[in-house]
């Protein structure tokens, strides 16, 4: 039977605001041991994604104070979803088609968790190096 992205998700979602500041999000990766928050809007649904990648990028490496600099401001607006019923094989399809590593999992518009390339690695093959990178305790 097909995995679907349900069996291979991490439901560890955090999200915050579009108007909480990118030190909050910043805050919350490191608090979490994740890499990512998904931004909400007033209506609690998701209006799209912010990496701790888009945190260098789009604002310290561009001199935005972190404390005052918000979400909205540097998230991921073009963003690429799956359900949790798809099929995983989908989001294999969908990382490789879009160049992306991980992808918000979403029942109807609400936000439910992610799927990474590492999480799709570890469910399709233990014994392949990215699974072992990605099965491995976070440095600390």
């Amino acid at each position: 039977m097909a995995q679907t992205v349900q069996d291979v998700m991490n439901n560890n979602l955090k999200s915050l605001p579009k108007s909480a500041s990118i030190w909050e999000a910043a805050n919350m990766m490191r608090e979490n041991d994740i890499g990512d928050v998904v931004v909400i809007g007033e209506d609690s649904k998701i209006l799209g994604i912010v990496t701790d990648r888009d945190i260098v990028v789009r604002a310290i490496a561009q001199g935005k104070d972190p404390s005052t600099t918000k979400l909205e401001e540097i998230t991921s607006k073009d963003l690429v979803t799956v359900s949790s019923t798809d099929d995983a094989d989908q989001a294999v399809r969908l990382m490789r088609e879009k160049a992306i590593r991980r992808l918000p999992v979403v029942d109807g518009d609400r936000p439910v968790g992610f799927v990474s390339i590492g999480d799709l690695a570890l469910a399709k093959d233990r014994e392949s190096a990215l699974a072992d990178i990605s099965g491995a305790p976070p440095n600390r």
